[in-house]
């Protein structure tokens, strides 16, 4: 007589989707996001460095937002992304939301990193200064180390399922910073200025800036999707190598590299990890 289902169970098998499916499923996306990214990125960039008129205060300086103001966007929503997976990996203990925040953590810090970079090359011709120990810029500058926190604290412990829960709870205690960052320069006196694109109200730019940002905005997200998509692949395979579906697949891989007719066991593996 089959045992019936826990609640839990049922969330875990019909909520998360299981290591080899992601795998296939993310593999057939990869394509086409890295194709989104290039085109959107060209066209973002052309559009908001040739097309795009010259501010009239401050010049073609601020032509940096096409690049700086996607990539602060990117470092918040990354992470809040990342504590989400990190939380429902440790509460479920769902190994492809755990496998997820991993390969999250990355690339959220180099867009961080290109944050930081992008607002000092703007800062100096519009604010004078490299660097101030301004509301926005500190938390910005906390996040970027509580990313790195993340990857050296995961990294360091041997168990997975450990280093998982480790991760977890630094992930989301850091969560908090994200709406500091966000809300700073309506706390606090910053000399950062507001928000640019606001839901509630119109736009604070011409047409043809708003287009550019979109654009590479669009760019970043696809760009990101397909690098965590690539890293979390990789890390499933090994996270996963004991088990029959990556076997087979390597089996299948093998043979279809050893042989001419080894292409349909090699999609016979991939079949079976559906």
């Amino acid at each position: 007589m089959a045992q019936p289902t826990s609640r839990a169970d049922r969330l875990r098998l019909y909520t998360f989707a299981a290591p080899m499916r992601f795998y296939r499923l993310a593999g057939a996306s990869l394509p086409w996001l890295w194709a989104a990214a290039l085109l959107l990125g060209i066209a973002g960039l052309y559009v908001g460095f040739f097309v795009a008129p010259t501010d009239a205060t401050q010049g073609d300086s601020y032509r940096i937002i096409f690049i700086h103001v996607p990539a602060a966007w990117l470092s918040m929503i990354l992470y809040l992304a990342l504590a989400f997976w990190a939380a429902i990996g440790w509460a479920f203990r769902a190994r492809m939301a755990s496998i997820l925040a991993r390969a999250i953590a990355p690339t959220g810090a180099m867009f961080t990193a290109l944050a930081l970079i992008t607002g000092a090359l703007w800062g100096q011709p519009t604010w004078g200064t490299w660097w101030v120990w301004d509301a926005r810029l500190t938390s910005e500058l906390l996040l970027l180390f509580l990313y790195l926190g993340y990857i050296a604290l995961v990294n360091a412990i041997d168990d997975p399922r450990r280093a998982d829960q480790a991760g977890a709870l630094l992930a989301l205690v850091g969560s908090v910073n994200v709406p500091v960052i966000y809300f700073s320069v309506k706390w606090w006196n910053t000399l950062h200025q507001g928000a640019t694109i606001s839901l509630t109200a119109a736009p604070k730019m011409a047409q043809t800036m708003l287009t550019a940002m979109l654009l590479t905005t669009f760019a970043c997200w696809a760009y990101a999707f397909a690098v965590v998509f690539m890293r979390a692949r990789a890390m499933a395979l090994v996270r996963e190598r004991h088990t029959q579906w990556v076997q087979e697949l390597a089996r299948g891989e093998a043979t279809d590299g050893g042989s001419a007719g080894g292409g349909t066991t090699a999609r016979s593996a991939q079949e079976r990890t559906a």
